[in-house]
């Protein structure tokens, strides 16, 4: 471990050097050699990020490994529990936490290290108070599925494990913003090596309480909490005991000071990461009103998993580019940030297509290790060029969202993304689905064309914008953070980054 974080400390400083000016001037003529470069200081953060999200993410599914070995209503318990309740307060609280990436990734930029600090503080007081008022959802969870139509049985033991899983629910707050905190700081094997021995931890203690003790979907529950729980103090016990001396110096009541400005950079960042998430669950909604629903929905699952599993890698590459950006926009090098936007944009668009060719050569294969049932294979197989489209869109469109996150341009891009899926994606899924008699396809296309705009738009943003004005931005909301760490001044210059980025 120790030689780890020595090898990780090397790299960080080798990266750190290579953002001057002067080396950027001596290798500014070699494409090649800037793009390899470039590619390092991605990968740096890509790789652990990639590793660390599908240990996250393997979790839950332990987890409903788990739940399913107890009985039918115990994993559709869990499953709902996972996707519907805590899949709705998950999206919202990650993107709320990014806005302590744009702040901290250009604030390590700038070399303003200490507020650093202070922008994980505000990030905590924020999003726990998001998380309080996200309560009820947790405690009525009942009455509302009962509401939407889930029987009562079902209704009342999802209501249950809810209720047990509000630990959960807060460990979020933490474990994100800790995350973003580290992340700007390229200390990201950390997180890695954390997320690890707590999806080993999470697997023991799977089979300890729900097979050893009995403890049934309760005992999953509170396995959940404990397992994201280590996750949390991992990190933190990293940061607090000396991970991290120039960016940590304790908690500080300035933490409470410009919470306003912390609060809506929080909200538009929720929307702009939430709005897609929101929408895959629409869109099983959606599904779920067709004449075969049974076999819509089940070929519509499979391949949201699929697509799940892939999007780890453009969601990785979301996090590696906002760091990217932010770093140089901080340290005021406008067309560092701009080339590497460029060459992250094109590294998870080549992933992307690879992805995408495997899938239309295997899809009449594509299936078999979820499902034997051959109507089901055969709904997936028609849906396999519409999932291609999409993974091939889904490796473009999060990297832009991670310049966006970068550059601090959440609130306009907000706007964005929620007229792109629900003014023009929902509407065009309804149409093709009812008028046209298109079924799921017609529902799916719908959200590919709400992302395929959005794509659109976020792209002539990044080519249109002028990334040296950003920078001169960035750089002066540092130095007025530097000399007075006051609600006035943040307000002052935050609210000139919230108009539209391009000219």
């Amino acid at each position: 471990m120790e030689n780890g974080e020595r090898t990780e400390s090397g790299i960080r400083d080798e990266i750190l050097q290579e953002d001057s000016n002067n080396q950027h001037n001596r290798v500014q003529d070699d494409l090649p050699r800037r793009v390899w470069i470039e590619s390092k200081k991605l990968w740096h953060i890509v790789g652990p990020s990639i590793f660390s999200r599908i240990a996250s993410y393997s979790m839950n599914v332990v987890t409903q490994v788990f739940a399913g070995h107890l009985g039918d209503l115990e994993l559709a318990s869990i499953s709902i529990a996972n996707t519907v309740i805590i899949g709705f307060t998950f999206g919202l609280l990650l993107g709320m936490a990014s806005a302590s990436e744009t702040l901290c990734g250009q604030a390590y930029g700038a070399k303003q290290h200490r507020m650093l600090g202070i922008y994980l503080q505000r990030s905590w007081v924020v999003l726990t108070l998001c998380a309080i008022l996200l309560l009820p959802i947790y405690i009525f969870a009942a009455p509302i599925l009962k509401f939407l139509g889930q029987p009562d049985d079902l209704a009342n033991l999802t209501g249950r494990v809810t209720i047990w899983m509000i630990p959960l629910h807060f460990a979020f707050v933490f474990q994100f913003s800790l995350q973003r905190f580290l992340q700007s700081q390229l200390k990201t094997l950390i997180i890695a090596w954390v997320c690890l021995a707590a999806l080993v931890v999470h697997i023991f203690l799977s089979w300890l309480f729900i097979y050893k003790l009995g403890f049934g979907v309760i005992g999953a529950a509170a396995t959940m909490n404990f397992s994201w729980w280590i996750t949390v103090l991992g990190l933190f016990y990293y940061v607090a005991l000396g991970g991290c001396p120039e960016t940590w110096t304790g908690f500080s009541i300035e933490a409470f000071s410009g919470l306003w400005d912390f609060f809506k950079l929080s909200a538009a960042s929720g929307v702009m990461i939430c709005v897609e998430s929101w929408y895959y669950r629409i869109l099983v909604l959606m599904t779920g009103s067709l004449n075969n629903a049974t076999i819509a929905v089940s070929a519509l699952s499979v391949c949201m998993v699929i697509n799940g599993l892939e999007m780890m890698i453009p969601l990785a590459f979301l996090a590696a580019t906002g760091v990217r950006v932010s770093n140089e926009l901080g340290a005021g090098n406008g067309k560092a940030a701009k080339f590497a936007s460029t060459v992250s944009v094109i590294t998870s668009l080549i992933i992307g297509v690879c992805f995408s060719t495997l899938i239309m050569i295997f899809h009449e294969k594509l299936a078999m290790f979820f499902t034997s049932s051959h109507a089901i294979l055969q709904a997936i197989d028609k849906l396999a060029y519409l999932l291609a489209i999409t993974i091939l869109l889904n490796s473009i469109q999060p990297v832009l969202s991670g310049v966006a996150i970068g550059a601090g341009w959440q609130a306009w891009v907000a706007y964005v993304s929620l007229g792109c899926y629900y003014i023009v994606g929902l509407p065009l899924g309804a149409v093709l689905r009812w008028v046209f008699h298109l079924g799921v396809q017609g529902i799916w296309s719908g959200m590919i064309g709400g992302t395929a705009l959005q794509t659109l738009i976020l792209i002539i943003i990044s080519i249109r914008c002028d990334w040296d004005v950003q920078a001169e931005k960035a750089n002066s909301r540092m130095k007025m953070m530097a000399a007075a760490s006051s609600s006035e001044p943040e307000q002052q210059n935050s609210s000139s980054q919230t108009g539209p980025p391009c000219n």
